[in-house]
């Protein structure tokens, strides 16, 4: 799928990823607690979530203490993250990781990016592992599948036709060997797992 008909397609049901976000806050408030003994992010004081969709992540982090900004090519997506009084004191912006974000390098602390991984082809993922890299001072989250295939998210996936089935298949090596311009993406990269089928690749920027 294309960029601009990606944006679109997200715009487009953006209403119905609304009515989750409630569902959302309450599922990552889980991996997050699940995943401090790795990582435990109130240990850091800024975060950038990339590709945030309605904020439902970035809502869970402010709520940890964290400075939040949030990220987002839907213009749908952002507004309805804009709309809950409990995101007032997050920074929410529209912009492609694809492109050159507008933030110096090591801007935050950390940064992730929730499912975003898996729906781009294998050099656009170079290059969001690269534009993380350059942002972020302390570890890169990417919080994705893993290898643990679902027969309903196969066929969901399939039918969106991204990279779904390759990204799984060698997400970690694909970090690991990220090199982007010239450069190399991550220094490390821990894999640990905080679902059935979902992990955080905690890498290291380089």
């Amino acid at each position: 799928m294309g960029k601009k008909n990606s944006i679109v397609l997200f715009n487009n049901i953006a209403p119905i990823y609304g009515l989750f976000y409630s569902i959302q806050k309450t599922h990552f408030l889980k991996v997050i607690g699940k995943a401090s003994k790795e990582l435990d992010l109130t240990l850091y004081d800024n975060i950038l979530d990339v590709g945030c969709g309605t904020g439902a992540l970035c809502s869970v982090l402010n709520e940890k203490g964290l400075s939040v900004t949030g990220i987002d090519p839907a213009e749908k997506m952002l507004n309805i993250a804009k709309k809950q009084q409990e995101n007032k004191k997050i920074k929410f912006l529209q912009g492609n990781v694809l492109e050159q974000l507008p933030f110096g390098d090591k801007s935050f602390d950390v940064s992730i990016a929730s499912y975003v991984a898996h729906g781009m082809q294998k050099d656009e993922r170079k290059k969001l592992y690269a534009e993380m890299s350059r942002l972020t001072r302390n570890k890169v989250i990417v919080y994705d599948y893993n290898q643990n295939r679902a027969l309903m998210v196969s066929i969901i996936e399939w039918l969106e036709r991204g990279d779904y089935f390759r990204f799984i298949k060698d997400a970690e090596n694909e970090m690991k060997n990220c090199v982007y311009e010239m450069k190399e993406c991550f220094s490390e990269v821990k894999v640990i797992d905080v679902d059935t089928r979902a992990s955080w690749y905690i890498c290291t920027p380089a």
